[in-house]
């Protein structure tokens, strides 16, 4: 890794941070503030526990600032935003409880000039020329006024439900830590002890790792080493942050800023650094996450470039979250990729995304249809049935989107002739299927379920509805002592959930055999309509005879999962 150029790195507290007279700004157009309820609470128990424990402390995570280019006194915050803006809105609310002893006349002289002091150490320092306050935090374009306007000046707003959403957090914030200190009645009523749960236990047991870089570039590289919650996000809005520095006029801004919008809105902002990872692959061999903004920053240089890269991603946003979907609109003109969509889902496979984005761009119609197809396939047999390394899967796609891109690839059959590597041989498909053991609980039972309907519907020679029959365990899951006779412990564990061991049955039919005798359920499947489980017609089941019906289905899906090009 490059070396990072740090000004600073050290422990610190909110109270050395807000407490020393320097301004911290959110960059413009950073992501508005977005803790909720169970945030709040999760910081509140925190502060509760260092309340009540003497000399304890509490590690807030990395702040990363960046310093002014103009000013030793200015910082723009990279990465803590949501933790500072919390912190402020907790002592905006312990001064705010101090205001009501004084307009109680409660000590009213000493209250006012404790909150006056709390005032300028944590919120604002007044100008001794203007005498106006200046405020030591400020928020993003969305939230700045708000937060100046109505709750460093604990004004409430004339109707909530007109802000917007993050400023209703904003203020609903505010609500939730003035609730949580009326119910310290021992603190809540006496200024002083209001004041002191402030300095010393917020401002001074809550403990960041302080970060001070030169650049949003090594912003960005210290992001790759740290591991905490929201860095991704954090991630994201720097990328966003460096585009929107690329436009000079405001009409652009203005634009930039709404296609964004419209990105996010779609993409969701936790899954952009995935979906941006995808898109870069299209041009780009092995793409890692960590180095998304640089591969962005070297490619993108001024205003048109980043028109350019926001139009094509907003083109594939549809496209990522429709893949993702299988009931999302974006299929309805085309329900027979329904399916196949659904099966990716299935198989919790995304390595091919990149390629599905090239071909979505490049091929007909037809021949989209028959790459999900094949995509499917090859999903099926080297992730589902055989569990091979993904990462060979990935980079084979990534250089498969490469060459769609490029117009040297420019069907589904040269696709396959790319992807032959990893595509699982029948022979060992088969051998791999003739062993495979599939949890029915959970998520994996809809697996199941896809598996036993492909083969019903094969052997029956028609469509199978998957939510019609039951999994039915011919070794039930708790077996009786009758079960015994024939299998081992060991062996009731190693066969309940092999394939050979499950088959579709009626429900009522499934609720009446239960743990019974393999000789009752037995009669049972000769009633079923499924003709999988009619044709389990052996004497008694046994490890060998399990082994044996799951060969006869292996050579079934053999046929089943075929890629549809000759070999």
């Amino acid at each position: 890794m490059a070396r990072i150029n740090l000004l600073d790195t050290r422990t610190t507290s909110f109270g050395d941070l807000i407490g020393n007279g320097k301004i911290y700004r959110v960059p413009p157009f950073q992501r508005d503030y977005s803790w909720d309820e169970e945030n709040w609470e999760d910081l509140w128990q925190d502060i509760l526990t260092l309340h009540t424990t003497p000399d304890a402390s509490h590690y807030m995570g990395a702040i990363v600032l960046q310093n002014s280019a103009t000013s030793d006194k200015e910082f723009t915050i990279i990465d803590g935003q949501q933790r500072l803006a919390t912190l402020s809105i907790i002592a905006i609310a312990v001064i705010e409880k101090i205001q009501k002893l004084v307009e109680r006349e409660e000590e009213a002289e000493a209250n006012k000039e404790r909150q006056e002091i709390l005032k300028r150490t944590y919120l604002s320092d007044r100008d001794p020329r203007s005498l106006r306050y200046s405020s030591k935090l400020l928020l993003n374009e969305n939230n700045n006024d708000f937060y100046q306007s109505n709750l460093i000046n604990l004004r409430r707003p004339r109707n909530l439900r007109s802000l917007s959403k993050s400023n209703q957090l904003l203020w609903q914030a505010f609500e939730y830590f003035s609730n949580r200190l009326e119910e310290l009645k021992e603190v809540v009523c006496d200024g002083e002890k209001l004041a002191t749960f402030l300095t010393d236990v917020v401002a001074q047991k809550l403990l960041f790792i302080q970060i001070n870089v030169e650049d949003e570039l090594n912003a960005y590289t210290v992001f790759e080493t740290l591991n905490a919650r929201g860095i991704e996000l954090s991630s994201t809005d720097l990328l966003k942050n460096y585009l929107f520095s690329l436009f000079r006029g405001p009409d652009d801004l203005q634009e930039a800023q709404r296609q964004w919008r419209r990105i996010i809105n779609t993409v969701q902002m936790e899954k952009f650094p995935e979906f941006l990872r995808y898109y870069l692959s299209l041009r780009q061999p092995r793409v890692r996450r960590e180095r998304l903004f640089k591969l962005v920053r070297e490619s993108v240089k001024n205003a048109q470039q980043a028109f350019d890269l926001l139009d094509q991603l907003e083109n594939y946003s549809s496209l990522f979250i429709a893949l993702g979907n299988s009931n999302d609109e974006f299929w309805r003109d085309t329900p027979e990729n329904r399916q196949y969509i659904r099966e990716l889902e299935l198989f919790k496979v995304k390595q091919a995304y990149p390629t599905l984005f090239a071909a979505y761009q490049n091929f007909s119609r037809d021949n989209f249809t028959r790459l999900l197809k094949l995509v499917t396939v090859i999903s099926f047999r080297y992730a589902v049935v055989s569990s091979l390394n993904p990462n060979e899967l990935e980079t084979l796609y990534n250089k498969v989107a490469i060459a769609i891109t490029n117009r040297e690839i420019t069907n589904p059959r040269q696709v396959f002739e790319a992807l032959r590597p990893v595509y699982v041989s029948d022979e060992k498909f088969l051998q791999d299927f003739s062993l495979l053991s599939i949890s029915t609980k959970g998520q994996t039972k809809k697996l199941v379920r896809y598996i036993l309907c492909k083969l019903e519907a094969d052997a029956f020679n028609i469509e199978v509805n998957e939510d019609s029959f039951s999994i039915e365990h011919i070794l039930p899951e708790s077996p009786s002592d009758d079960w015994r006779q024939n299998f081992t412990d060991a062996q009731i564990e190693e066969m309940v959930y092999r394939l050979g061991n499950l088959t579709p049955l009626e429900p009522h039919f499934n609720r009446e055999v239960g743990n019974e005798p393999y000789p009752i359920k037995q009669e049972k499947y000769q009633q079923s309509v499924y003709t999988l489980t009619q044709g389990i017609v052996v004497e008694e089941w046994t490890p060998n005879t399990l082994a044996t019906r799951q060969r006869h289905l292996a050579q079934r899906a053999v046929h089943i999962w075929r890629s549809g090009f000759p070999l």
